[in-house]
């Protein structure tokens, strides 16, 4: 088994909880009560309930007959862009905010790189009646400013992160001072499968409805539950984490996640963490994380500010180290090249983080009767300033 963690919240030798004593208290309180709490058959139906008229799921499972015809094998895309606020983020909001209102929380805290998470955060808190603070690296904030407005106009506080390079792992660091600061009444919501246990565990859990949903439409579309492989990008992992997570014990499923190469892995302006990576910890658990000789974090750069993250969720690290799942980087150019060529092949304008899912087609070698999915997580909307750009230049 590759996707369960053990007693101590391990994915083989990745993941655990390594955090300061101030934290402990509300990390062994999320630890003891999450599985509880949201295997209970209130929680589920309310959970299901908005998933199924909020959030808009089940979301479609597309055949892209242009792209299939162009490359050789069956197509589909799982469209997480068409889910409430535009990403497959919402999934796993939805699910901790319910969570943190049982734990007795009015408020919660998350961080955020291209701000979906953020917006999804503040949604959630909106419908919920929590409070809401968000802290964005500074440079993202810039990057990604109709994002930081819907979070405002959601009623949520954005605070910038203005340290290192101002990016999500600035974000991450100063989202757990605030919360060391902030934790009898604060849940942190963090957005992807990373953290100390059980954050990993946890998010995976309520992103596999994704996975969940793509085999029960394989099953209605193709006659049969399960696909060759799926593509899913690789920033810290939650969306890739979400459309694997029923098919990682099924060895006829290849897994293949794309990481963001940047300028390429050897440019030193990158975040293909798997690629490049060793072992370490970050942010409260051992992965594979980009970093020097003597242990200093490097600095992460990707066209998307949704994977320029220096580390990646233990469940990745571990499926990477035993070789279940294939990681490959993608570059700024390959990613660019993969958004245009859907909007025009397909007429769907796909988020940056999505575009490097797409750049694996054409890497794969695929029989004719063969079925891939794309988990396309996002919408591009938020990034319209980074294709405008783009087409600018052309």
């Amino acid at each position: 088994m590759y996707k369960e963690v053990n007693e101590h919240g391990y994915y083989g030798i990745y993941g655990g909880a390594y955090i300061p004593e101030m934290l402990q208290k509300n990390v062994d309180e999320l630890r003891v009560k999450y599985l509880e709490i949201t295997q209970d058959s209130s929680f589920k139906a309310e959970f299901e309930d908005l998933m199924r008229n909020y959030v808009g799921r089940p979301t479609p499972l597309f055949h892209a007959k242009k792209l299939s015809a162009k490359y050789g094998f069956k197509i589909y895309l799982k469209r997480e862009d068409l889910c409430h606020t535009g990403s497959h983020k919402l999934n796993n909001v939805i699910g901790q905010a319910l969570l943190a209102k049982r734990l007795g929380k009015k408020k919660i805290i998350a961080e955020t790189g291209a701000g979906q998470h953020g917006v999804a955060s503040a949604t959630a808190a909106a419908l919920l009646g929590l409070e809401c603070t968000v802290i964005m690296g500074e440079l993202d904030m810039q990057r990604q400013q109709p994002n930081v407005m819907r979070m405002k106009m959601l009623g949520a506080e954005v605070i910038p992160a203005t340290t290192g390079t101002k990016t999500l792992n600035d974000a991450c660091n100063e989202a757990i001072r605030y919360w060391m600061s902030n934790n009898e009444n604060t849940h942190y919501l963090l957005g992807s499968v990373v953290g100390p246990h059980p954050y990993p565990d946890m998010v995976a859990k309520f992103q596999s409805i994704i996975s969940e949903e793509i085999a029960k439409q394989l099953l209605n579309l193709e006659g049969r539950s399960h696909p060759d492989a799926i593509l899913a990008c690789v920033g810290g992992g939650s969306n890739a984490a979400g459309a694997f997570y029923h098919f990682i014990d099924d060895q006829r499923v290849a897994l293949y996640g794309a990481e963001a190469g940047g300028c390429g892995p050897d440019s030193g302006k990158t975040a293909a963490t798997l690629t490049i990576g060793t072992d370490g910890i970050i942010h409260g658990f051992k992965t594979i994380l980009m970093q020097t000789e003597d242990g200093q974090v490097c600095d992460a750069h990707s066209i998307s500010a949704g994977l320029d993250y220096p580390g990646v969720g233990p469940l990745h690290a571990h499926l990477h180290s035993t070789r279940r799942g294939v990681y490959l980087p993608i570059n700024d150019e390959e990613a660019i090249k993969a958004a245009f060529e859907l909007t025009r092949e397909e007429g769907i304008i796909p988020a940056l983080e999505s575009s490097h899912a797409l750049a694996l087609l054409p890497k794969l070698k695929m029989k004719p009767t063969d079925i891939v999915v794309v988990n396309l997580s996002g919408r591009g909307d938020k990034d319209m300033a980074t294709y405008i750009e783009v087409m600018n230049n052309m």
